[in-house]
């Protein structure tokens, strides 16, 4: 991950948060001047990430403090496999032990958990992609780890892309009698001002949104818990559309949310559609064991 400033001034609040810097543990046990060796081991199975942004922890709270780096980010690794061996002052080493390892730990779950649904849709045409249900402020991290477990990263911000939902729509007045109001939605589509929604992605909640959003040609249609007969449906439609629309400059693409699990991702990816967004891998991964331990 390239450590740019804001990465290194968000490692600073997180080393402030824990007060490494004034450790009363530490102060009262080590002496100023004693050097220390460690290694760092995972605990448990899991898919490497965020080994430089340890490395940083160390390295910013005290630059003398050498770091070598034992496996390459991705890796997988194995129980009790060491990744990491640091020597330098030991105040530093205790002092930024735990932050360095709450990075590895929370980065190595995302990325793990990326890679057990990239695992389970081997041999399909298909992309597994994050979504904006990230932890405030740490979104860059989430997504840079998912990126690691193979995953692509969808839109960063809400300034990246357009992406009309169920309560855009709700709040834009555009159903009528709870249906979408397709004459309203279709002069917002063509509308000199919002000429760039031909290459929005809009979601929907059944397949008669589904028709009628189709007819619009957005970029992306997002299929929101669609049931697995559904989601079959949606794509037949959309292909037989696109053949019998020759003006369309590039197939409409089909996107599965929501409700999505390991138990029901070959299943999803198996009716056809292009793309899977998954908030799972950023807001439930199960987090990867690490230790630090002195060396004698």
């Amino acid at each position: 991950m390239h450590i740019n400033k804001a990465i290194k001034k968000f490692i600073s609040l997180a080393l402030a948060e824990d007060s490494a810097s004034r450790d009363v543990t530490t102060g009262l046990l080590i002496s100023e001047g004693i050097r220390a060796r460690a290694k760092i081991i995972a605990k448990e199975p899991g898919v490497l990430c965020g080994l430089d942004i340890a490395k940083t922890v160390f390295k910013q709270l005290d630059k003398r403090v050498v770091f070598r780096v034992l496996k390459k980010e991705g890796a997988v690794l194995t129980r009790f496999e060491e990744v990491a061996l640091i020597r330098g002052p030991a105040r530093a080493i205790l002092q930024a032990e735990r932050i360095a390892l709450n990075f590895l730990s929370f980065l190595s779950a995302t990325a793990t958990l990326t890679a057990k649904f990239i695992e389970q849709v081997k041999g399909i045409d298909v992309k597994i992609m994050d979504t904006r249900k990230t932890i405030p402020n740490l979104r860059c991290f989430q997504k840079y780890a998912v990126s690691v477990g193979g995953g692509i990263n969808h839109r960063s911000s809400l300034s990246e892309a357009v992406l009309i939902k169920d309560n855009h729509l709700k709040a834009g007045c555009f159903f009528n009698k709870k249906r979408l109001d397709s004459k309203k939605l279709a002069a917002l589509f063509g509308s000199s001002a919002v000429r760039t929604l031909a290459k929005a992605e809009v979601e929907v909640e059944n397949l008669d949104e589904f028709k009628q959003v189709i007819k619009l040609n957005p970029g992306i249609i997002m299929l929101d818990n669609f049931s697995l007969v559904s989601l079959k449906k949606a794509v037949r439609l959309r292909n037989e559309y696109c053949l019998r629309t020759p003006s369309l400059k590039q197939r409409i693409l089909l996107e599965a949310s929501g409700g999505i699990a390991l138990k029901n991702i070959r299943a999803v990816a198996l009716t056809g559609v292009d793309r899977i967004s998954i908030g799972l891998i950023t807001h439930s991964p199960k987090a990867i064991d690490f230790s630090l331990e002195i060396r004698r």
